[in-house]
């Protein structure tokens, strides 16, 4: 029966991308001068990771290309090439590469050719000899490793003796091969790769047919390979199976060209492969690491996000049944119903502890995220002729997949602008006592149920005065004595920029108003604070997932509302004497000092008569976006956790509504969108 090899694809790709993150982080953490051999050798695992799992797919494309870093990079690792800065740009260009011909894999495109074909050429002429950087370059000593005993064995300085031409291979896999899901025709078809080989088999104790298992590997092969590989090039193929065979790899001195039938048809024979484990169908995928314990066992596994979601949500519902019955129960005698109790109290535990769990499950660092920015200032640093270094904070803080993802477009934005218009040219930093080199610093945090993230630079920071003239220009009015906070807020204005030219890097006014929405959008605030020509910093509040919220239970006559905890400062019953009524401005609140506009919850959404006198009625505080709004409700009900369902996709679109949950009674409870009432109300006592 034929195989269907696609659905193993995205898994492929998956893997592969990531496997492209590596190389790009540890190349950009090579120290020229003193390079690290283990941040070589990660570096060229990756690429032969990718290189092999193009070739078994049939990508050949992608496996050619990566054949050629592979190679470069193995002359780095083996000592028999310097490491330079010229190398590391052209591999990091060679990772962009690689990165658009697998997208075009993946989407069925096609990628730029020419671009693919340039650098090919760069790379063809850096292996054949191009002019190294010697005042900058460093040898890396080999980090070889024995087959036998997994000792430290460094390879031959290629100075002082030749490196061999070829390898002389014994591969004898244990019996049990097979059922770790592995191939041994697979193992020798990337052999192949590597240079041109002779291959014997081996097949002294195979059984007779009756007494042979077909789960069993019996077969044994005596290779030659001659090419101009390190040992440890030749040994990161049987990676995969070191520890299920015996292996033997001697050096050849001037062996002679040889290729065999097993390198002719299978070189033009894409390769089947057997993966580690293999789950689902078409579409849910879930493939083991290859990653494993010394018992044998898989260390994880990667599963597919909507079967986590799947998960999440019935877990969910979990939390919610738990929560009616236990209502139910609060009407019955505990002493009659003894056993009933504390069953349902350890179901509420239970639930909690799995509700926590699967919640993890979804949970990235925020390296995640971080890691693909000491590229993007690197270059776009370069093009700007800035010197600018980035520190990072934080970086094991995790956070919800799902909230990672729809993040990282925001932060690129706010680094980017951070590097165009606060870091100065090197020139105006010394000249204001400054530092040639500018920093961008960012940092994450958990704090109370939400996480922190901030963006800051050292650079000029934000003008006041030209910020107001450029919003006056743009017909946005504004005040001499407006807050400083209120001030820098304009930048997220739609179409505002201060930027003396319109360039391909920023400058047209695109961009920041987005930002705030997509923040906005996952339910986070962002605040600016800033120093004249000391820099600023953009503080960002995000939930730490957007399945479950911690909420403030509040009531308006019969109806029920959720106030996300995050966003309650205090609540408070007003003295009568505090609450003043200004012409055509609703009603105002004086909360130690401060005015604070007045907006009764009942009004806002038409329930009724009821509650209208503040000081009979209870005050709930929320703050977003530095300001704060004082929200009159009937009553304080409880404090709990809830899970979010998603309003807009069930019924339609409510303004000063984000979502709503179920409550243990069965009843649907509204979550309030802070955000929007808080500017809503802003803007009319402004007004």
């Amino acid at each position: 029966m034929e195989i269907d090899f696609t659905r193993f694809h995205q898994t492929f790709f998956e893997e592969s991308f990531e496997g492209l993150d590596v190389m790009e982080s540890a190349l950009l953490k090579l120290d020229i001068g003193n390079a690290d051999p283990e941040t070589i050798n990660t570096i060229f695992r990756a690429a032969h990771s990718i290189k092999g799992g193009a070739a078994t797919f049939g990508f050949l494309d992608v496996a050619g290309f990566t054949h050629l870093l592979e190679t470069l990079l193995d002359q780095m690792r083996s000592g028999q090439r310097a490491v330079t800065q010229h190398d590391v740009d052209l591999l990091l260009r060679s990772v962009d590469v690689v990165r658009a011909l697998l997208t075009a894999a993946r989407d069925g495109a096609t990628a730029d050719m020419n671009a693919v074909e340039q650098l090919r050429g760069e790379l063809e002429q850096t292996l054949l000899g191009a002019p190294v950087e010697q005042a900058t370059a460093t040898a890396v000593p080999a980090a070889g490793v024995t087959a036998s005993t997994g000792a430290a064995n460094p390879l031959p300085n290629p100075s002082s003796k030749p490196v061999p031409n070829g390898w002389r291979i014994r591969f004898a896999p244990h019996r049990s091969l097979f059922r770790s899901g592995n191939d041994p025709l697979r193992i020798l078809r990337e052999l192949s790769t590597l240079g041109d080989m002779q291959v014997t088999m081996d097949d002294q104790h195979l059984p007779s047919l009756e007494a042979s298992d077909a789960a069993d590997c019996y077969l044994a092969w005596n290779i030659e390979l001659q090419t101009e590989c390190s040992r440890a090039a030749v040994l990161d193929v049987f990676a995969w199976v070191e520890d299920e065979s015996d292996l033997v790899i001697e050096p050849v001195q001037a062996m002679p060209v040889l290729m065999t039938e097993i390198a002719k048809t299978q070189a033009a024979t894409p390769a089947k492969p057997q993966l580690e484990a293999i789950q689902g169908g078409k579409e849910n995928t879930a493939v083991a690491d290859t990653h494993r314990t010394s018992g044998g066992e898989s260390g994880s596994i990667r599963v597919g996000t909507e079967k986590i979601d799947s998960l999440i949500n019935l877990v969910g519902e979990l939390v919610i049944t738990q929560a009616m019955l236990a209502q139910q129960a609060a009407a019955l005698d505990p002493v009659l119903h003894e056993k009933l109790m504390a069953g349902l109290s350890q179901l509420d535990r239970n639930t909690r502890s799995m509700q926590e769990a699967v919640m993890s499950i979804r949970m990235l660092p925020m390296d995640f995220v971080f890691s693909r920015f000491p590229r993007l200032i690197r270059d776009l640093a370069g093009k700007l002729g800035k010197q600018a270094r980035l520190v990072t904070v934080g970086e094991s803080t995790e956070l919800d997949k799902s909230v990672i993802e729809k993040i990282a477009d925001p932060l690129n934005h706010l680094v980017r602008n951070s590097l165009d218009h606060g870091i100065e040219m090197p020139e105006a930093r010394l000249a204001a006592g400054k530092e040639a080199i500018g920093t961008i610093t960012l940092k994450a945090a958990h704090r109370g149920g939400s996480i922190m993230i901030e963006v800051s630079d050292d650079g000029r920071g934000l003008d006041r005065a030209k910020l107001i003239a450029k919003a006056r220009d743009r017909g946005i009015a504004v005040s001499d004595n407006v807050s400083d906070s209120e001030v820098w807020q304009l930048i997220f204005a739609p179409g505002f920029s201060t930027a003396e030219k319109v360039t391909d890097i920023s400058g047209r006014g695109v961009g920041m108003d987005v930002v705030k929405k997509n923040i906005q959008a996952l339910g986070g605030q962002v605040d600016i604070t800033s120093v004249d020509g000391r820099g600023m910093t953009i503080l960002i509040r995000l939930p730490l997932t957007l399945a479950i919220l911690d909420g403030m239970s509040v009531s308006i006559g019969e109806e029920i509302f959720i106030v996300p905890l995050n966003a309650v400062v205090e609540s408070l019953q007003p003295r009568a004497e505090d609450v003043k009524s200004i012409a055509g401005q609703g009603r105002v609140v004086r909360v130690r000092g401060e005015i604070l506009p007045l907006v009764p919850l009942r009004e806002v959404f038409h329930l009724g008569a009821g509650i209208t006198e503040p000081q009979n009625g209870i005050l709930v505080l929320i703050e977003s976006e530095g300001r704060k709004v004082a929200l009159m409700v009937d009553e304080l009900v409880a404090q709990q956790q809830v899970v979010i369902k998603s309003l807009e996709s069930n019924y339609r679109r409510i303004p000063g509504i984000s979502g709503a949950t179920i409550l243990g009674d069965g009843r649907v409870a509204l979550i309030l969108d802070v955000g929007e009432l808080v500017r809503a109300n802003a803007c009319d006592q402004a007004a």
